[in-house]
């Protein structure tokens, strides 16, 4: 019973935990003001998530570039297409998650934050432009903003590959 509550994670130093809150913070902040001032939502519930693994874990492979932005691109076209042909039923939702996360995989684009898209669709009901803004765009600002703190604070982000 003892390993359910035992915590995995490694200790960290004080200095790169609040370095990851100080980048969450700046990177929602940069684009909230971003879609404040171009008057566009630019952001959706599921990039919280995708700045704990922009932030905290840079080094995880489903916290690189290709990995946040294809993760939500996938997702969110998965559950585009079936709330076009489907009807807003409990099963459906299901179907577009469960579809979402075998795509990103089959694609090598895992991102587990991507996997909340579908339900983001199925609730809002947005057309075809949902993908582009504010998933697209908001993913890549994301990105962006993080290649741009890790390297001020000396992190190598993305990861480089082997």
């Amino acid at each position: 019973m003892r390993h359910f509550i035992t915590r995995h994670q490694p200790t960290q130093p004080w200095r790169v935990t609040l370095l990851a809150g100080l980048g969450g913070l700046l990177a929602i902040g940069c684009v909230a003001a971003l879609s404040n001032y171009m008057h566009t939502p630019l952001l959706i519930a599921p990039f919280g998530a995708s700045c704990v693994l922009l932030f905290a874990a840079p080094n995880s492979p489903l916290s690189q570039p290709a990995h946040v932005v294809g993760g939500h691109v996938v997702a969110t076209a998965v559950g585009l297409v079936l709330h076009a042909f489907l009807p807003n039923e409990w099963w459906a939702v299901a179907l577009a998650v469960g579809l979402a996360i075998a795509l990103m995989g089959a694609l090598r684009v895992t991102h587990p934050p991507a996997g909340a898209n579908p339900l983001l669709v199925f609730t809002l009901s947005p057309g075809w432009d949902f993908l582009f803004m504010p998933v697209l765009a908001g993913a890549c600002a994301l990105v962006a903003i993080a290649v741009l703190f890790h390297r001020s604070n000396g992190v190598i982000y993305p990861v480089r590959p082997a």
